[in-house]
């Protein structure tokens, strides 16, 4: 999810991101408002009525997703809608096939919908005279009716099987409980695709067709619709296929078994000499056999710099987590990402048999595809 987005902060205890895409369409909105002659403000509240459409449909949907036991890790979010991963695979499986998923794909729409028709009886009660169903639905110079129908569009296009959207979700649940998550959600993901692709080119035959309003209307939304239904379906493809690799690798596989330790009782000055020839950025500190903190190169060169020399128990973090050399690469991740951790130890016994941090996991996890290629060259062989 951190691909490609811009993280909006932590709601809640959910991180929420959103895609660059949706920040090129605010874009499109002014440069759409400096065609048609309208002020460049209304472009963007355009674009902000939509946001806040799509972050009450999440809204809503994280809601539910919390009533049935599920713990949302981070939303990002698309102006079709957000892609939500979730605290454990275990949670990620019950969201597919469970009746969380069919909850989640009622309450999306139901809050748009909601919304539409709250607005739209204030137009009403305020302003009898102003025309809701007026063409075009959704224009910058009308902002009142373009929130009606953002909310609108936006809770129908969900009723089209195309994954990621909600009736695609649905698909997709039908598919997993016959096949599998992963090679559901790898389907449905290729359908919605599919159809996202479908929908650009059709956008674009319209533009073809005998100038008509309706057409040069709808021609656009057709364009961007199907961009971010090919878009989303991609990402939560790339999703599916990563959680299934980092899941078949073991902190064995990928953790560096050639480190450098501290002792508690070192100085600060004899610390920083052993980090000037180490390329580590963080080192275990270990009493005897026993583990007891972590400690970054940077913390020890900012303790020197403010309090002068002392000891690495002073400033050592006791915050840490162990894992074993058998956890998967999956739970090393949700570790790191959960509790900004720079360096895992991985401990067999109580002894520290090696460490991973994000410093390392990228080159590792290349050679270790180089590797198991390799191995799997040399097994065909024989």
């Amino acid at each position: 999810m951190r691909a490609w987005s811009l993280p909006l902060g932590r709601w809640f205890g959910v991180h929420l991101r959103i895609h660059y895409f949706f920040l090129l369409l605010l874009f499109f909105c002014v440069f759409s408002t400096n065609l048609s002659g309208v002020a460049a403000w209304r472009g963007v509240m355009l674009w902000f009525l939509l946001l806040g459409a799509v972050l009450g449909r999440e809204a809503a949907r994280a809601v539910t997703a919390a009533y049935h036991g599920l713990a949302v890790r981070s939303i990002l979010l698309l102006p079709i809608g957000g892609l939500f991963s979730y605290a454990s695979p275990e949670m990620a499986e019950q969201a597919v096939t469970g009746w969380p998923q069919i909850a989640m794909t009622v309450t999306g729409p139901l809050a748009n919908l909601g919304f539409a028709a709250l607005v739209a009886a204030l137009i009403a009660g305020a302003s009898a005279e102003v025309p809701v169903a007026r063409l075009p639905l959704v224009t910058p110079s009308h902002l009142m009716r373009s929130t009606v129908w953002l909310n609108i569009v936006l809770a129908a296009i969900h009723f089209i099987p195309a994954y990621p959207l909600d009736a695609g979700r649905l698909m997709r649940g039908a598919f997993a409980r016959a096949r599998g998550a992963a090679q559901a959600t790898r389907a449905a993901s290729g359908l919605g695709q599919m159809i996202g692709i479908a929908a650009v080119v059709a956008g674009l035959a319209l533009l073809t067709l005998p100038s008509t309003r309706a057409a040069y209307g709808l021609s656009p939304w057709l364009i961007m619709g199907g961009f971010f239904v090919f878009i989303g379906a991609q990402l939560e493809d790339q999703g599916v296929l990563f959680q299934s690799v980092v899941e078949t690798v073991r902190m064995r596989d990928v953790m560096l078994t050639d480190f450098d330790t501290l002792s508690p009782s070192d100085t600060l000055s004899d610390a920083l000499y052993k980090a000037i020839h180490s390329l580590q950025d963080d080192f275990p500190v270990v009493r005897g056999p026993n583990l007891v903190g972590v400690v970054s190169r940077q913390g020890i060169v900012q303790a020197l710099r403010q309090e002068g020399n002392g000891y690495i128990q002073s400033i050592m973090s006791r915050a840490f987590q162990v894992a074993q050399p058998d956890d998967s690469l999956g739970v090393l991740i949700r570790r790191i990402g959960s509790g900004r951790l720079s360096l895992i130890p991985v401990a067999e016994s109580g002894r520290v048999v090696g460490i991973v941090t994000w410093q390392n996991l990228s080159s590792s996890m290349g050679l270790l595809a180089e590797y198991r290629r390799l191995e799997r060259g040399g097994n065909e062989r024989d």
